[in-house]
């Protein structure tokens, strides 16, 4: 899959990670900034994000900041996105499943790396179940 992947300061270390985990994994990670740890408005990053996954230049977006909640604000601002702020393999795995989130966004300050990792890997390898969640998303869509 092409990932899309941004992040604010704040989250720019488990980007620059990300990147080289997905690679591990044989997806391809776009680097949508930011490129440092410098103090820098997240939705300069995150918007670009959304905007690819939404108009299909790529698979799928993750993004980053300190907590991942504005993060996923911004990226939910753009139609056809579905992002899911995740702290566990458990809220990825429904997220996924359930809500077939196109973006996952997480808290650099708030979730380990290994917890990160087990995240992203959980994120990328479930299905959506589709059936009454179908229903659900396309009511969102509406």
């Amino acid at each position: 899959m092409k990932i899309a992947v941004g992040s604010d300061h704040a989250g720019f270390e488990y980007k620059t990670k990300l990147l080289a985990l997905l690679a591990y994994l044989g997806h391809e990670g776009v680097d949508y900034g930011a490129y440092s740890d410098e103090a820098t408005d997240y939705p300069a990053w995150i918007r670009p994000v959304a905007q690819a996954v939404a108009c299909g230049e790529a698979d799928r977006g993750i993004v980053l900041g300190g907590s991942g909640n504005g993060e996923a604000i911004v990226a939910n601002r753009i139609a056809g996105v579905r992002c899911t702020l995740c702290w566990n393999a458990e809220s990825a795995r429904y997220a996924r499943q359930h809500n077939d989130s196109n973006v996952l966004s997480m808290g650099q300050r708030l979730v380990s790396w290994v917890t990160a990792c087990e995240v992203v890997d959980v994120w990328l390898s479930t299905e959506f179940e589709g059936g009454r969640h179908q229903r659900r998303i396309s009511q969102i869509d509406d």
